[in-house]
């Protein structure tokens, strides 16, 4: 194998069962679960109108602007795959537009993760795929390579293993790694449960939180009596 420029074979991913398991709680609980080490970034933000993108990873790394091995990773993806690509943040050039967008969304593709950027921004609407990107632009891709299929990427600090659950929301996008999901996903759905009663008990107006007062207090902060 040429180093830079090669594909690799699928390799094991998150079961399907995670996928809508983790689909139904909110990226930011899912992030907070991680220690808030496991996120994207504020630059990956959503292309798409509305939904939860949530599935395993096909990655791809990509010379700036240039989108072959993205062509053929939506060629080799199956029902469900997340396209993930680090094509560096450059925004000069488009990785994809409507046409590639069409064709993934005819192949049960069920989203991307763009570190570059898109054009036919209206398309991405419409179709409402869901899709993250870090910028548009009217100009299009080169089609040249190099690139890899199916390697380690980073995005904005988020590693990302072929294979690993990549979830995204309004919030922004995570990525979970295989032999984690099922710690993660318990810690997730705990946290979520105690927000929804936390929610209940502020909206009845009872909710008094004091763990500030403690905070500043240790911290040697003066305050009134009366606080």
């Amino acid at each position: 194998m040429t180093i830079g420029f090669r594909i690799r074979s699928r390799p094991r991913a998150v079961d399907r069962q995670w996928v809508e398991k983790f689909r139904q709680l909110p990226v930011a609980n899912v992030s907070d679960s991680m220690h808030r080490l496991y996120g994207g970034g504020a630059q990956l933000r959503p292309m798409h109108r509305a939904g939860k993108l949530a599935g395993p990873a096909i990655t791809v790394k990509a010379p700036p602007g240039d989108n072959l091995m993205l062509h053929k990773a939506i060629d080799m993806a199956v029902e469900g795959d997340v396209i993930v690509v680090d094509a560096g943040g450059d925004v000069t050039h488009a990785l994809m537009g409507e046409m590639m967008l069409a064709h993934a969304r005819a192949r049960g593709v069920a989203g991307f993760v763009l570190n570059g950027a898109i054009r036919d921004a209206d398309a991405f609407l419409d179709m409402n795929v869901p899709a993250f990107a870090v910028g548009v632009t009217h100009r299009g891709p080169y089609k040249n390579g190099p690139g890899e299929i199916n390697c380690p990427i980073a995005i904005g600090g988020m590693v990302v293993m072929p294979g690993d659950l990549v979830l995204g929301d309004a919030d922004g996008v995570v990525a979970i790694p295989v032999d984690d999901v099922a710690e993660v996903y318990e810690r997730t759905a705990a946290k979520h449960a105690a927000e929804n009663a936390q929610m209940e008990t502020i909206l009845a107006g009872k909710h008094r939180p004091t763990w500030f007062n403690d905070t500043l207090a240790k911290s040697g902060c003066e305050l009134p009596a009366e606080a």
